[in-house]
């Protein structure tokens, strides 16, 4: 009986199959079935834009100069999936963008190091690009033995001569030219490291959230001379961004700035020269603030090595996944007085 059963079903499928396919429409030249959309299942594939996951290129951090003479020619910061800003001797603040697979034509202007970007550089994984070093930086470096690219000696960079500003503000650099001179110093050019934030295809609703609170505008003091801030553009869901008042603009798109994603983390900091020069106690654990799509909440940030990867946690302990975007994350003084409303 079930033998039976079998064959009958056998055969529905055989003659159901046959009159499916003389059905459908037919290529008159070969009488091949035409797959046409409505034939197709129609499926719908969701990717992140910000980086390709299944990609292991390194990335690449360029330490960016934020001095005012600088910031007017800043170019190619866009195209970085994470900009770090933290303060500097003298009350300003540096800046370092990490890109992964870009083509971006001009970045900069490049600046030199600082020893504690380093961590971050090594977060990330990334070959540290910049223009001379503390000697902190300079010692840091060969210690722990940062892959790195110092334009003091190495040439990827060129002088823009043409900005009416000081010569030492003046060095920039591409990805071109970086990615040629990785190969020439046989700089390992593929990484394992997971990305150091989780990202999400579908948008993350903050508003949700326990202890949200709206953040249409963002205020970030680092000292007298440097106000970062941020105003949330509810059209396009990003973050344009703004330093002391001033439209922060990239010098080749004549676009300002925007964020998608802004993680503040409050970081205590000291000087350690008699020039200035800053460390910060970020091996530790403190307080901060994610931000995206109009909301802020609170949150903590973790580190518990220079190489290891900085978690950004809610309160409830859960990692924070960021919109799919780039990021800037505003690593501020203890004492800073962060304004969100």
């Amino acid at each position: 009986m079930k033998k039976r059963v079998f064959i009958l079903l056998l055969m529905f499928i055989l003659i159901g199959g046959v009159l499916w396919y003389f059905n459908q429409p037919k290529d008159i030249a070969t009488g091949d079935v035409k797959l046409t959309p409505d034939v197709l299942p129609k499926l719908e594939f969701k990717y992140l834009k910000i980086v390709n996951k299944s990609s292991n290129t390194r990335p690449i951090a360029v330490m960016i100069n934020n001095h005012d003479q600088a910031r007017i020619n800043h170019a190619g910061l866009q195209d970085a999936y994470i900009v770090y800003e933290m303060i500097a001797e003298g009350g300003l603040t540096r800046m370092m963008a990490i890109f992964k697979d870009q083509n971006t034509a001009k970045i900069g202007s490049v600046r030199s190091a600082r020893h504690y970007f380093l961590d971050y550089a090594l977060e990330n994984d990334a070959i540290y690009t910049h223009y001379g070093w503390s000697p902190q930086a300079e010692s840091d470096i060969k210690k722990l033995s940062v892959d790195n690219i110092n334009g003091l000696y190495d040439e990827p960079f060129w002088r823009d001569t043409t900005l009416n500003v000081s010569y030492e503000h003046t060095a920039f650099t591409s990805m071109e030219k970086l990615t040629s001179f990785i190969k020439k110093k046989n700089y390992r050019m593929t990484s394992s490291q997971d990305l150091l934030l989780n990202y999400s295809v579908d948008p993350i609703a903050l508003n949700e959230m326990d202890n949200a609170v709206v953040a249409n505008n963002i205020s970030i003091p680092y000292s007298i001379y440097v106000k970062t801030s941020y105003n949330y553009d509810s059209t396009s869901a990003v973050y344009n961004r703004s330093v002391n008042g001033v439209a922060h603009v990239d010098a080749i798109t004549k676009k300002q700035y925007t964020a998608k994603n802004i993680i503040i983390a409050k970081i205590k900091n000291s000087s350690i020269d008699s020039y200035g020069r800053q460390t910060l106690d970020n091996i530790g654990s403190g307080d901060g603030y994610f931000i995206t799509n109009g909301y802020a909440v609170p949150i903590t940030w973790k580190k518990s090595s220079r190489t290891s990867q900085t978690v950004y946690s809610y309160l409830d302990g859960t990692e924070i996944t960021a919109n799919d975007g780039n990021t800037f994350i505003q690593n501020v003084p203890l004492t800073s007085i962060v304004g969100i409303e």
